[in-house]
């Protein structure tokens, strides 16, 4: 086998591709980039058994076809070095040697046999697709992934839920302590579905969609898995088993107080205030006519910070307690330069609303208080 590639295009392609590779991998072929040359097209793939991504080159003038597999670190570290250049790469079919050259100077390494790769699991055959844009995707994973749950106990939580309809799609992720749900209300596909996505892939997905692209991405959907298609990537991933609960059911409905609050005037006095936090990191919050009153202590190392904010509220006076990071996440999770947010008791959850949805787009976030 051998074909020319341009070196600044591989490392492009083999960086996205290496985001699935995982550190510990239980087979060392795993540690290895696929390579499979099918006459002038190279595709690449990377896998831990669970994520699987493919790319391809178009290598005009390439000769030969086959696979082989190449150390994941070695191509990588090669390729950081190299300036933009031409690179051939000229593979013996029996022993596997692999011979790099560029304009001033040639690499050697020894591959291991393709076929020893795994395959990419099959399941039972397609049950939908359907099309959505990268935008879609993108703002789905982004509006969600920070809520996503790391306990292991309770694995549901440790991905984010797509809840598809006909006319609409809900992505929706809880640690148990905070719950998004971000719903896209001018997409059509058209089928009716739901699966919890693993952190890990919707991550490395995220990453290799453009944010506001218009380019399709189909999704296909099987029994256990699901692959997204791009122009330059496919993603294949499995599911997380489990039963997603009713989201809706624990989102309050009844919240009468109202409070809207500049939202970084807010983030920037949580970040102040939190300095002077017990290691518990609680902040009080007391809600009075106009006025939040932000306080915290650590009486271990006697240390205590208060301010006092100006806001819109037309409740009775309460105190509720949040953990610095959850609410500064939350915050820094919305857009707008109003926040609202719906109150109804200290002991409930409070509901963080954007103060103007976008076209399209329903954002909720729910925050549940610490004990006071």
């Amino acid at each position: 086998m051998k074909f020319n590639v341009p070196s600044k295009q591989l490392l492009m392609r083999l960086n996205a591709v290496s985001k699935v590779i995982s550190n510990k991998n239980a087979y060392a072929i795993l540690d290895n980039f696929l390579f499979e040359l099918e006459g002038e097209r190279l595709v690449i793939t990377g896998s831990d058994m669970e994520t699987r991504m493919t790319t391809a080159i178009e290598v005009p003038g390439a000769e030969g076809s086959g696979k082989f597999a190449i150390d994941v670190k070695r191509m990588l570290n090669l390729l950081k070095e190299l300036p933009d250049t031409a690179m051939t790469f000229d593979i013996n079919d029996e022993s596997l040697e692999v011979n790099i050259t560029y304009l001033n100077g040639k690499f050697n390494a020894m591959a291991f046999n393709g076929d020893e790769y795994p395959l990419k699991a099959q399941g039972t055959g397609e049950t939908a697709a359907f099309t959505l844009t990268e935008k879609d995707i993108f703002d789905g994973i982004q509006h969600t992934i920070f809520a996503v749950g790391t306990d292991d106990m309770h694995p549901q939580f440790m991905g984010i839920f797509w809840d598809i309809v006909p006319d609409g799609i809900t992505f929706v992720a809880s640690d148990s302590h905070k719950l998004v749900r971000y719903r896209k209300t001018q997409v059509q596909p058209n089928t009716e579905l739901s699966f919890i996505l693993p952190a890990k892939p919707a991550s490395i997905l995220s990453g290799i969609l453009d944010k506001n692209g218009k380019n399709d991405v189909r999704v296909i959907v099987e029994d256990t898995s699901a692959t997204f298609e791009t122009s330059e990537y496919t993603l294949s991933c499995r599911f997380i088993n489990g039963k997603y609960p009713k989201y809706n059911a624990v989102i309050p409905t009844n919240n009468p107080y109202l409070l809207s609050v500049d939202r970084m005037t807010l983030l920037n006095a949580l970040r102040r205030v939190s300095v002077f936090a017990a290691v518990g990191g609680l902040i009080k919050l007391d809600f009075r006519a106009n006025e939040i009153l932000l306080t915290s202590q650590d009486l271990d190392h006697a240390t205590s910070a208060e301010e006092t904010l100006q806001c819109e509220y037309n409740g009775e006076n309460m105190v509720m307690g949040f953990k610095n990071v959850d609410i500064i996440e939350v915050l820094n999770n919305l857009d707008t330069e109003t926040v609202n947010v719906q109150l109804s008791d200290p002991a409930r959850a409070g509901i963080f609303l954007p103060s103007e949805q976008k076209e399209g787009e329903d954002l909720l976030i729910l925050q549940m208080p610490m004990m006071i």
